[in-house]
């Protein structure tokens, strides 16, 4: 199986991010290909704090509508961003990102929070449907894009992601 449409959310406050640069080169050797769409979260502005802003609504639609997704957010506070929260909390849950394979990725300054994108990320992912058949992936924020870690786990979980995208969804 091969990704047909790849697209990449980042909950980083500061737009343009490495978080940004991490989350699209992750998509780039996972799709073998650029994402056909990224959200800055940073970038929707003030329409996340209710419903129906166009263009929150308009981005939640292009993600559900990929096959895969790559997630991603910086370590505040030993999790996930706020502003990553408002943008999942707008897909409905259990079938908002339902046929998508979703991978969790989480910047951080050191190994103390490895584990935050497994316990804290992947969860609120699964709840509003994503599928996640791999680990979640944490980099150093010193590394970012150019990780070796991020290689690696392209290498290790890049077929088996490749392989969960329902087919169903590559006939669309």
């Amino acid at each position: 199986m091969s990704v047909s449409r790849a697209a990449v959310v980042v909950g980083n406050p500061k737009p343009a991010s490495r978080t940004l640069a991490a989350a699209v080169r992750a998509a780039e050797l996972l799709a073998g290909r650029a994402p056909d769409v990224v959200v800055d979260v940073v970038d929707l502005g003030p329409g996340l704090l209710g419903w129906g802003d166009e263009r929150v609504s308009a981005a939640v639609a292009e993600v559900a509508a990929a096959d895969l997704v790559v997630v991603a957010s910086p370590t505040y506070k030993a999790t996930y961003t706020g502003l990553l929260k408002l943008f999942l909390d707008q897909f409905g849950t259990g079938d908002g990102l339902r046929d998508v394979v979703a991978v969790p990725l989480m910047l951080g300054g050191g190994p103390a929070h490895a584990l935050a994108p497994e316990l804290l990320l992947k969860p609120v992912l699964v709840e509003i449907g994503a599928t996640c058949p791999a680990p979640g992936l944490f980099l150093r924020d010193a590394e970012g894009a150019d990780s070796a870690v991020l290689t690696a786990y392209v290498e290790r979980w890049g077929a088996i992601l490749r392989a969960a995208v329902q087919p169903s969804r590559l006939a669309d």
